[in-house]
Parts: C-alpha cells; structure tokens; sequence
C-alpha cells in the first residue's frame, strides 16, 4: 500500500517482434494493416500476442493424458469459448485445430470487419470511422470500440444506432443547418 492507496497492476497486451526489421514479417503485418484498416502495429501485436497465449495454453494441454481431468475440462472451455466468439468451427471442436488458427481468424471478428462485410460501411475505414463516431450498435448497446469482438450470437444484431441520422435519429448538425438556410431562402421569396 502506498500513501493509502493499492497501487494498479496491468498486464501486458501485445509483445514487440523480437527482431524489428525482419523484412517478411514487416510486409505481411503492413498487408493486415491495410486489409482490415487497423490503426498501427501495436494492433497486429495485440492479436498475435493473444493468439499466442491461446496455442501455448493448448500446446500444453495436448501434452496430458486424453482422459486427464484438466485436460477434459480447461480443454472443453477453451474450444467452447474459441467456438462462441467464432474463430473455430463448430465441426473442429478438437484441440489440434487450436494450433492452426491464425491471426486472420481473430481479424475476421473484429467489430470493424464485421460492419464492413454486412455492407453498413463503403470501406473498412468507413466503418471505423462510423464506429467511433457511435453510430453502430450490438444488441441495444452503443459500441464505439473497433476492435470489439463480435460473438456469433450477436452478429445478426448489428445495427445502427437508434440516436444515429442513419439509424432514423435526428439528421447531422450540417444537414440542420443547410435545411435551416434552405428555409430562410424559401421565406424570402414569399416576402418579396
């Protein structure tokens, strides 16, 4: 305890390559960047470094006995949990295809992806930028976080806000404004 307070403990999200310049490497994160609009590296990292976390966890898993309890049970959460947000196949609930997902299975699900291919958004840019500026929903929650993971279950619920001038809200400060101008012009005329 310091001066009266439990100082925070944060974990790490991503980890840095360890060799920074790796050319193959530096081309093929710079591909993901730009097929799925992410903002930076450190994003490419985030997943890579999560994926990660996940293939180790099943990698050691899969060095226990098939009829270990731990293994039965850690092993079945995992795959139910890899199955929930979308990334494995109902019809590969095993830990071997654990070990072959890749970073583009997590990149699929992301909100911003999503929006994209339900054609919400022109451009996978678009939907980001929509996303931000809080015009999406999941459910009846608001979501302003890219990077929101989307469930299977809640991938038929994505929508536009209901405060959103796309969503049937009221229209955008400009659109008010020009409409706002057409009206005073319109009220000229009738005076003269």
């Amino acid at each position: 305890m310091v001066n009266g307070r439990v100082p925070m403990v944060y974990s790490k999200v991503y980890d840095t390559p360890r060799r920074p310049f790796e050319k193959a490497r530096l081309d093929q994160e710079l591909k993901l960047i730009g097929e799925y609009g992410l903002r930076n590296k450190r994003e490419v990292w985030r997943i890579r470094y999560s994926l990660a976390k996940i293939r180790s966890a099943a990698r050691e898993l899969l060095t226990l006995d098939e009829k270990d309890q731990k293994r039965l049970f850690e092993g079945n959460a995992l795959l139910r949990r890899l199955v929930r947000v979308g990334v494995l196949d109902e019809t590969k609930m095993k830990l071997d295809y654990v070990l072959g997902l890749k970073i583009e299975d997590f990149l699929e699900r992301r909100l911003q992806t999503q929006v994209f291919k339900l054609g919400l958004a022109k451009s996978i840019h678009h939907a980001r930028v929509l996303i931000r500026q809080r015009h999406i929903r999941v459910r009846k929650q608001v979501v302003n976080i890219p990077s929101f993971v989307v469930r299977l279950d809640s991938q038929k619920h994505i929508d536009f806000s209901l405060k959103s001038p796309f969503g049937g809200g009221r229209a955008g400060r400009v659109k008010r404004k020009n409409a706002k101008k057409g009206d005073d012009a319109g009220g000229d005329e009738d005076e003269e």
